[in-house]
């Protein structure tokens, strides 16, 4: 493959929602530009990004896939994104090596949450953005509704450079309002064609919004507009870019990806429009070891610095690092210094990517996104420099996942393939996590929805020839009393020889501390001193099992004031004893209750769904903390929930808000259980 200059190359990615043709539309730019010879369609699972089994068996994707795009003499990496959320950790993977962004919408579907949430990311991360309105060659699409609904969320920013051409129901082709051209689509081509009459009342509006976006980037420029000059297509396309690289202006283009339609228009608006990798000479910050910040240029004449963004277990090359070279040259057979693990990596082969293609290359210049295999210390979010210049890359903020099941083995035996496998898909995702609850003692595994945790149970069976079943996490409850009570406890064993005796009494009640406060009031010798820490000991490993459901036990506070000893047959496990003997005697008498953990709840929803979300909260059992309204029509809502309550939340308030919602949960506190559950609770124990 040709090596390309810093300037020559552009890094995008393409966002949306959820079937609204992003794989699709990377397949057609591929096959467009003459770096695929074949077009791939999503349902026969034959599609360059979509290469996974689990997208090839499910139709949809799962991870960001890269692939390399040339064009008019420039390479693109495209960066292929899932649209379901619970796979939003590939999206802020690919943001983070992204220059500029294409929003797609499926023009059936319109603007939906997905696209919604594509142009919150691009906001956030300030890039460039085009919208492409795909699917318009179905006759149920209504170009103008889609315009009009985002020009009612967005604003005069939104700018559609191209009109749609109609005959009767069908959109035939398009204008190009910037150069003022009319283009047919002529089978899978796009070729010029003589302007349609009777469409300027559609296209003199764009026409004179673009002027006007034109005229404002200059004082000169204004006084020409004002005198009726017409402005040159250099100097209009200047402008625009520049409008397009501060965000003034989101141009709006159309086709459809499956039929081909518009492609070569969108790439050269892709070159038209969005930055190179160096941006004009824009300067990227990181941070020195000692915690200064620094300021490098996009350019291979600074010393190297690279980023890993992604980490694939590859069946055949085994760990693939996805990298982009933010300033230097990356060369195989070089030795780099990982900054955040302070250790050397050997870089072998280095490879462009065309989705699972690896095409190896001589070198990767600043700006570029490739990968390398078989790198031992790094892993996603590493930064890889030039030993003698080290420096760290801001590290991608992940989503939290925030649902919970247990795992467990269908096969005895299966554990340590278990463990290896979910090690590993943690390498590679950075929104999964396994906990080992050592209290519960269940492996507990967290991800994004129910749609995440289903995707790494297949993994695990397809690729590291497991079986395992989920359930619900068991809930860590525990036990206290209500009252103050004092009662003895006598351990006596007569058996031959020596025999056992000790002898307490010991008063329980109530306290605010969660380990046990233990004290003793002896008078007179009647438990000698060398007893008191069995006494104590005897209490502490009581307290892991209750009396209602043998749940740990907390807020006890223990007084040891009297008893009696044996000077034959007293011993430290005969006083253990009958410290235990005490302990479950006591708390019997002493009103135990169960108490159930609660947990924090802050949800951020759509003011239009603050009710359902209320109600919902109030179904759970909860309590209302407070509600703050924010600057963009939401409400953070604030509350606390039982957390046996809150199993599959994630699922329920996607539906309750339209996936428009977020929310966090953490444990908050130990609360006294209503009786229905403690009812519950000890029939199930």
């Amino acid at each position: 493959m040709k090596l390309y200059d810093t300037p020559k190359i552009k890094n995008f990615c393409l966002l949306g929602h959820g079937n609204s043709g992003k794989t699709s539309l990377a397949e057609a730019m591929l096959y467009t530009s003459g770096n695929t010879d074949r077009m791939g369609k999503t349902q026969d699972g034959n599609t360059v990004m979509d290469f996974d089994p689990e997208e090839i068996k499910r139709k949809f994707s799962i991870s960001a896939a890269a692939a390399v795009c040339e064009w008019n003499g420039n390479k693109f990496n495209v960066i292929d994104t899932p649209g379901y959320f619970d796979f939003v950790g590939e999206v802020q993977e690919a943001l983070s090596v992204s220059d500029a962004a294409i929003i797609v919408l499926s023009g059936k579907s319109g603007l939906t949450v997905g696209a919604e949430k594509a142009w919150q990311y691009t906001e956030e991360k300030k890039l460039p953005k085009i919208i492409f309105i795909n699917k318009v060659d179905d006759e149920r699409v209504d170009y103008y509704k889609v315009l009009d609904s985002l020009r009612e969320k967005y604003g005069k920013r939104i700018a559609p450079f191209q009109i749609p051409i109609r005959d009767g129901e069908h959109i035939t082709g398009f204008i190009n309002v910037v150069e003022m051209e009319a283009r047919k689509f002529d089978g899978d081509r796009t070729v010029t064609a003589s302007m349609p009459e009777g469409m300027d009342e559609d296209v003199m509006p764009i026409r004179e919004m673009i002027n006007e976006a034109v005229a404002e980037s200059s004082e000169e420029l204004m006084e020409r507009y004002f005198a009726g000059e017409e402005f040159t297509l250099e100097e209009t396309y200047a402008a625009l870019r520049e409008g397009v690289a501060s965000g003034e202006i989101v141009p709006v283009l159309c086709g459809s990806a499956i039929h081909k339609l518009g492609i070569s228009s969108l790439m050269n608006a892709i070159n038209a429009y969005f930055p190179s990798a160096d941006n004009g000479g824009e300067m990227f910050t990181a941070v020195k070891p000692n915690g200064d910040e620094t300021r490098r240029k996009v350019s291979v004449d600074d010393p190297l610095a690279a980023f890993v963004f992604k980490t694939v277990s590859d069946t055949y090359v085994g760990k693939l690092s996805y990298f982009k070279v933010y300033s230097g040259t990356m060369t195989p057979d070089t030795t780099v210094y990982n900054a955040n693990t302070e250790t050397t990596e050997k870089i072998g082969k280095l490879y462009a990517l065309i989705g699972k293609k690896q095409i190896e290359v001589e070198r990767l210049n600043a700006g570029d996104i490739g990968a390398v295999t078989k790198l031992v210390k790094t892993n996603t979010g590493d930064t890889l420099c030039t030993p003698n210049s080290p420096v760290l890359i801001n590290n991608i903020e992940f989503e939290k996942p925030n649902m919970e099941m247990a795992i467990y083995p269908k096969n005895k035996g299966d554990e340590e393939k278990i463990n290896a496998g979910l090690q590993r898909l943690m390498e590679e995702d950075k929104t999964f996590e396994v906990i080992n609850n050592t209290e519960t003692h269940e492996q507990i595994i967290k991800g994004l929805g129910e749609q995440h945790i289903d995707v790494i149970v297949s993994k695990l069976k397809s690729r590291f020839g497991v079986d395992v079943e989920l359930k619900d996490p068991k809930i860590a409850y525990r036990e206290a009393i209500r009252k103050a009570v004092k009662v003895e406890g006598k351990h006596k064993k007569q058996s031959g020889g020596h025999g056992q005796f000790g002898h307490v009494w010991i008063e329980f009640e109530p306290c605010e501390s969660e380990e046990l406060i233990f004290e003793e009031k002896v008078f007179g010798g009647s438990v000698p001193k060398n007893y008191f820490p069995a006494v104590e000991k005897g209490l502490r490993e009581s307290m892991q099992h209750g009396v209602l459901a043998g749940y740990p036990v907390v807020n006890l506070k223990a007084t040891l004031t009297d008893g009696s000893y044996h000077p034959v047959d007293s011993s430290e496990m005969a006083f253990k004893m009958a410290a235990s003997i005490a302990f479950k005697t006591g708390l019997e008498q002493a009103s135990p209750v169960l108490l159930e953990p609660i947990g924090k709840l802050q949800v951020i929803t759509p003011n239009e769904y603050t009710g359902d979300v209320i109600g919902d909260i109030n179904k759970r059992r909860g309590q209302m903390l407070g509600m703050n309204p924010n600057n963009d029509d939401t409400t953070t809502i604030i509350g606390e929930i039982p957390m046996s309550e809150m199993n599959k939340y994630s699922t329920d308030l996607r539906s309750m808000t339209h996936a428009k919602g977020s929310f966090t949960f953490e444990f908050e506190c130990y609360r006294e259980a209503p009786q229905n559950i403690t009812e519950k609770v000890i029939a199930n124990s």
